[in-house]
C-alpha cells in the first residue's frame, strides 16, 4: 500500500520521457533523439487530460502523411500563384515605379530655336514634289467583277430569291465612321437580300451636325449606282410604315454585336426580316466583320469608291477649291501638301498630354476633361503620365512639330499646304510656327469666299466671324518677334476672317477637306483615326495601290525632338529614311487569303476592290471630280 501511494503521489517526469535523465523507477520508455519523437509519445505527455482519437499509432500515421503531402500541395499552389501573379500584373509593378520609366518632356520649340538659323538657309535639299514617291507598284491585270446577280449561299440557311424585306440602320458619329456604316448597310443587305433604306444619321452630341444623307450625298446616284447589286430606296412603302403606325420606333429593333460575322445575320437578323418584313438595326458603328465573301466584299468596294458621290453643294464648292489649291501651288508644278492636323482642344485634352504651357495649361485641362467627360480621367484603374504617353507617340503634334518634321525631310518655304482641322487650340500662338516655315499655308476658310461657305454655317450660329473665326491681325500679333516675307492679303480672305475654322456643318466641312486631301500630291497623317483610314485607302484605290500618305514613326520622332544635342544634318537623315519607310509602307497590300482577313478594307482596298479600278464609264462609276495630273 505504501508502494502503491507513493507511486500514486509521485509526479510524471516529463523531462524523462524527453530524454532529459529521470528517477531510474520511472516507468517511461527509455530516453530517444528529439526528431524522433513519435506522435503516441507525446500524447503521454499530456496523460491528465482526455487522449484524442489522433493519439492511436494508426490515426497519427495517416495524419502525417496527409499533413506533409497537404504542406507540399499548398507551398505547391502557393509558388505557382506567386509565379502567375508576377507575370499576369507585370504592368502593375511598372504602374507602381512608373517615376523610373523613360518619360519625354515637349522641348520642340527650344529645338526650333536651335534650327531655325538652319532651316532658314538650307536650300540645297529642297524636295520636288513630283519626285516625292520613289517605289511603284506593278499593277497585276485586273479580274472582272463578280456577277452582280450572283447569289451565294454563306449557311444552311435559304435566302429566298426575292427580297426579304426592308433594312433600316442609323449611322452614326462624323463623317467617315457614317461612311463605314452606310457601306456596311450596303453589304449586310446583299447578305440579307433585302432592300435596303436610305441610311438615317444620328445626331451625335461631339459632331453636333443634323445633316442627313441627301445634305452630304447624291441620293439618286447612290440608289442608281447599287441598282442589280442592292435594292435602295429613300422611305418604306407606305402600307407597311402604316401597320407601325407611322412611327419607325415601333419596327422591331435588333442589337448586332461588333464585327458581326455574316453567319449571325443570317442566323440572327434574317429570321426575324423573314417574319416581320422589315427590320432596324441600331447603332450600326462597326457591325459587320472585315471577313466577308467576295462578293460581299465587293459590295463595300462599290458603294465607298462609286455609289457614295457627295451631294451638288459640296462637290462644286470642293472643285473650286482644288483648282485654287492648285493655282497657288503654281511653283511646284501644281502639286501640293496636305496635312490633316489633330490639334484641336478636345484631342489635346483627350490625350493627357501637356505641352510648354505650364501650370495654366494643365488646369485648363484638366477642367475641360472635367467638363467633357465627367470625371472619367478620375478613375483609380486609370493612369494618365503625360511624359509616358507622348514617349509612347500618343500625343498629337503640334503645328510646329509638323512643320519641323516636313522640312527635315525637304519640303522648301515654297511648297504650299493645305491644312485640314478642326479648331486649334490656342490657334494663333500654335500655328504661328508652322506659318513661318511654310507661308504658302491654306485652309478651306482661306480659299473660299464667305458666301461660298455661308451654306455650310448653321445659321443659329451667332459666333460666325467672332469667336470661331480668327483676324489677321491676331495671329500676326501671336507671331511676336517672328518675321515673316509674306503679304498676309495673300492668306486671309477678308481683313475679318482668317483660315482657321468655320463654326457649322461638320461633317459637310469635312467633306471638303477630304476632297481637297485626296487630290494631293503628298498626304500626312498625324494622330489616327477614321479620316486619315479612309483617305488613305482611297488614294491607294485611286494611285495604283500607293497611299502617297506620310505616316510618321511617333516614337522616333518624339525621340529626336527632345534631343537637344542632335544636329540639323543628322535631323535631316532621321527625317529623309522616314520618308522612305512611308514610300515603302504607302504601296504595301496585305496578303488577303479567303475569310482571312485582318486589315480594314478602307484602308487597304486591294486586292479585292481592284477590278472596279479596269471598270468602263458606262456603268456610271466614274468620279464627278478628277485627280491633278
Amino acid at each position: 500500500m505504501a508502494i502503491n501511494t507513493s507511486m500514486k503521489n509521485k509526479p510524471y517526469n516529463v523531462a524523462s520521457s524527453e530524454g532529459g535523465g529521470g528517477d531510474g523507477n520511472s516507468p517511461s520508455s527509455p530516453p530517444s533523439p528529439r526528431h524522433q519523437t513519435s506522435g503516441f509519445s507525446q500524447c503521454r505527455r499530456r496523460l491528465r487530460s482526455k487522449v484524442p482519437l489522433q493519439c492511436f499509432p494508426k490515426y497519427s500515421l495517416a495524419a502525417g502523411i496527409f499533413f506533409r503531402r497537404n504542406i507540399q500541395y499548398l507551398l505547391l499552389l502557393f509558388f505557382l500563384y506567386f509565379s502567375g501573379l508576377m507575370m499576369c500584373v507585370g504592368r502593375f509593378s511598372n504602374f507602381l515605379l512608373h517615376s523610373r520609366e523613360p518619360i519625354a518632356i515637349y522641348k520642340s520649340h527650344l529645338l526650333l530655336e536651335k534650327f531655325w538659323h538652319d532651316i532658314e538657309t538650307d536650300n540645297s535639299t529642297a524636295l520636288e514634289l513630283s519626285s516625292v514617291w520613289q517605289l511603284k507598284r506593278r499593277m497585276k491585270v485586273h479580274k472582272p467583277c463578280p456577277v452582280p446577280t450572283a447569289r451565294r449561299h454563306l449557311s444552311s440557311v435559304e435566302v429566298s430569291s426575292g427580297p426579304t424585306g426592308y433594312l433600316i440602320v442609323e449611322a452614326n458619329g462624323g463623317l467617315n465612321q457614317q461612311r463605314s456604316a452606310i457601306c456596311n448597310a450596303v453589304a449586310v443587305a446583299g447578305i440579307l437580300n433585302a432592300v435596303l433604306v436610305i441610311p438615317s444619321f444620328d445626331y451625335n452630341s461631339v459632331w453636333k451636325d443634323p445633316s442627313e444623307f441627301r445634305d452630304i450625298y447624291d441620293e439618286d446616284h447612290f440608289i442608281a449606282t447599287l441598282e442589280g447589286y442592292v435594292k435602295v430606296v429613300k422611305e418604306l412603302p407606305n402600307e407597311l410604315i402604316s401597320r407601325y403606325d407611322h412611327n419607325i420606333t415601333n419596327i422591331p429593333h435588333l442589337r448586332v454585336e461588333a464585327w458581326a460575322p455574316a453567319k449571325h445575320y443570317l442566323g440572327k437578323v434574317y429570321p426575324v426580316l423573314q417574319e416581320q418584313g422589315v427590320v432596324r438595326i441600331a447603332p450600326f458603328a462597326n457591325r459587320l466583320a472585315m471577313d466577308v465573301p467576295s462578293h460581299i466584299q465587293l459590295l463595300r468596294c462599290i458603294t465607298n469608291y462609286r455609289a457614295l458621290r457627295f451631294s451638288s453643294p459640296i462637290s462644286t464648292l470642293a472643285q473650286k477649291l482644288l483648282n485654287r489649291m492648285i493655282e497657288r501651288s503654281s511653283m511646284t508644278g501644281g502639286k501640293y501638301v496636305s496635312v490633316h492636323l489633330r490639334f484641336e482642344e478636345d484631342m489635346v485634352a483627350f490625350s493627357c498630354c501637356l505641352y510648354d504651357g505650364g501650370d495654366a495649361e494643365k488646369f485648363e485641362m484638366d477642367s475641360f476633361r472635367e467638363k467633357g467627360w465627367k470625371g472619367k480621367f478620375k478613375k483609380k484603374d486609370l493612369d494618365f503620365v503625360a511624359g509616358r504617353n507622348r514617349i509612347d507617340g500618343k500625343c498629337p503634334l503640334t503645328p510646329l512639330e509638323v512643320g519641323m518634321m516636313l522640312r527635315g525631310m525637304g519640303f522648301d518655304n515654297n511648297t504650299s499646304i493645305y491644312l485640314a482641322s478642326g479648331k486649334l487650340y490656342k490657334a494663333e500662338q500654335n500655328l504661328a510656327p508652322l506659318l513661318k516655315m511654310f507661308p504658302l499655308l491654306y485652309t478651306k476658310e482661306s480659299l473660299a469666299t464667305s458666301d461660298e461657305l455661308a451654306p455650310f454655317q448653321r445659321t443659329n450660329d451667332s459666333e460666325y466671324g467672332n469667336k470661331h473665326v480668327y483676324k489677321a491681325e491676331q495671329v500676326l500679333t501671336a507671331m511676336h518677334v517672328l518675321i515673316f516675307p509674306f503679304d498676309p492679303k495673300a492668306y486671309f480672305t477678308s481683313s475679318n476672317t482668317c483660315f482657321l475654322l468655320l463654326k457649322g456643318y461638320s461633317s459637310r466641312l469635312a467633306a471638303l477637306d477630304y476632297t481637297v486631301c485626296l487630290f494631293s500630291e503628298v498626304f500626312v497623317t498625324t494622330q489616327g483615326g477614321n479620316f486619315p483610314h479612309f483617305l488613305m485607302g482611297h488614294r491607294r484605290f485611286l494611285y495604283n495601290g500607293h497611299a502617297k500618305t506620310i505616316k510618321p514613326d511617333k516614337r522616333m520622332l518624339v525621340s529626336l525632338l527632345e534631343n537637344m544635342t542632335i544636329s540639323w544634318k543628322d535631323f535631316k537623315d532621321d527625317m529623309d529614311a522616314m520618308l522612305l519607310e512611308s514610300d515603302r509602307k504607302g504601296m504595301m497590300i496585305p496578303r488577303v487569303r479567303k475569310f482571312n482577313r485582318k486589315n480594314s478594307i478602307y484602308t487597304f482596298p486591294l486586292p479585292e476592290c481592284d477590278c472596279l479600278q479596269s471598270h468602263d464609264s458606262s456603268h456610271g462609276l466614274n468620279h464627278t471630280i478628277e485627280p491633278p495630273r
